[in-house]
């Protein structure tokens, strides 16, 4: 593994961290408050190439690496505090990656166009009423019926409902397969016999969360992913990507934090000196940016493995990337919430208010804690598994 950036990596991260600096910050305070990412940022996006970039340049995309795309994700993450761009990004970075890989050629060409160019969405719904991780055990059922498959189902917690809704577009949907396994689809939200419902968040305001209900929705059969009852495999796989964009998006936003705060403990004097001539928050200092670079390097190394095999089609190394993917996604989200919460208190009673805008970085980061993705026990349970075999985990 190359440490150095390319030259192509370093201009490319350079641009995106313009765009971050000239158009997300200044929109951050109107995505939280609107609930939703302008139409002129999403273009801005597509533009620059921001929108699936792992999408093959054939449909649209900059057929970009994991690791041109990771850097693109801690540029998301550090200009859009709030992190909703970030989730926007990081769907459509791993889930056009799944569809490009692994969706018929008609529903490709028909579908990842629109997406890299900011006039569709693309998510995931894997998620039940019933619970989140055990993706096994879900309730939602696809049958086939000629041409067509038919979904019966809930789906709970879904990033992008009423953007699919908005701009057109849907979700890589799980459901069980009629006669075992399981199915992946791309599922038009504005299908008939789908309804969705909108959650309200504590943070993440500029993209939705919802419910998704299917009452015989039909499915067109050109919208399978990967290959009837095969499903499961392309969701992981999926799951690994994404949970990598994510991981670099929290590393970007603990970046900022940092950034925001020794600016801020270089000028705040107290008792005659600066702040940051005060051991306690130099040494705090110290502490968190250690453990930022570290968590950054690691994000790279995941993406670097995603690129040796992953996204080459090489499962002989899963073992490995489900290794580093899920210690990487365990580790970033805390690192991530640590540093925004520590730099708030240097700040003291500022740090409470949204003139200072950490509680932004504060409520977004706090959804990968809980579960965005998958949560960090599940991580754990990831971890565990590859260590010590699955007769130690009883789960899949």
């Amino acid at each position: 593994m190359e440490f150095r950036l390319s030259d192509e990596e370093r201009a490319f991260q350079e641009a995106a961290r313009r765009f971050g600096d000239r158009v997300l910050r200044p929109h951050e305070r109107q995505i939280d408050a609107d609930g939703r990412i302008p139409p002129e940022v999403l273009a801005a996006m597509a533009e620059l190439g921001l929108l699936a970039m792992p999408v093959p340049e054939a449909y649209g995309g900059m057929g970009a690496s994991a690791v041109l795309t990771e850097l693109a994700a801690e540029e998301v993450g550090r200009g859009d505090f709030s992190m909703a761009t970030a989730v926007f990004f990081l769907l459509e970075a791993g889930w056009g990656h799944i569809l490009a890989r692994h969706g018929t050629e008609e529903a490709k060409q028909e579908l990842l166009p629109a997406v890299t160019a900011g006039r569709a969405f693309l998510g995931i719904a894997t998620t039940e009423p019933t619970g989140g991780s055990d993706l096994a055990n879900l309730r939602t059922t696809a049958r086939r019926d000629g041409d067509r498959f038919l979904l019966r189902g809930e789906k709970a917690f879904v990033s992008g409902v009423e953007e699919a809704k908005r701009l057109g577009g849907g979700h890589l949907t799980l459901a069980k397969a009629d006669g075992g396994g399981f199915d992946f689809l791309y599922v038009p939200t504005r299908t008939d016999g789908i309804t969705t419902q909108r959650f309200e968040n504590m943070g993440r305001m500029g993209i939705s969360t919802g419910g998704l209900s299917y009452a015989d929705a039909a499915v067109p059969a050109k919208y399978l992913i990967g290959s009837e009852r095969r499903g499961f495999d392309c969701a992981m796989e999926g799951f690994s990507v994404a949970r990598t964009f994510v991981s670099a998006a929290c590393v970007g936003a603990a970046e900022r934090a940092l950034e925001t705060g020794i600016a801020y403990i270089r000028e705040r004097r107290a008792f005659g000196q600066p702040l940051g001539k005060f051991e306690a928050i130099q040494f705090e200092l110290v502490d968190l940016y250690t453990q930022v670079e570290a968590v950054k390097w690691q994000c790279r190394r995941a993406a670097w493995l995603l690129d040796e095999y992953t996204l080459k089609g090489d499962a002989t190394h899963r073992s490995e990337v489900d290794l580093a993917v899920a210690a990487v996604k365990l580790t970033a989200p805390q690192v991530a919430f640590e540093a925004v919460k520590r730099v708030m208190m240097w700040f003291g009673a500022a740090g409470y208010t949204k003139e200072v805008g950490l509680e932004l970085g504060l409520r977004g980061i706090m959804s990968y804690l809980v579960g965005a993705e998958g949560g960090l026990n599940i991580m754990r349970i990831i971890l565990g598994r590859e260590l010590l075999g699955k007769e130690f985990v009883p789960y899949k």
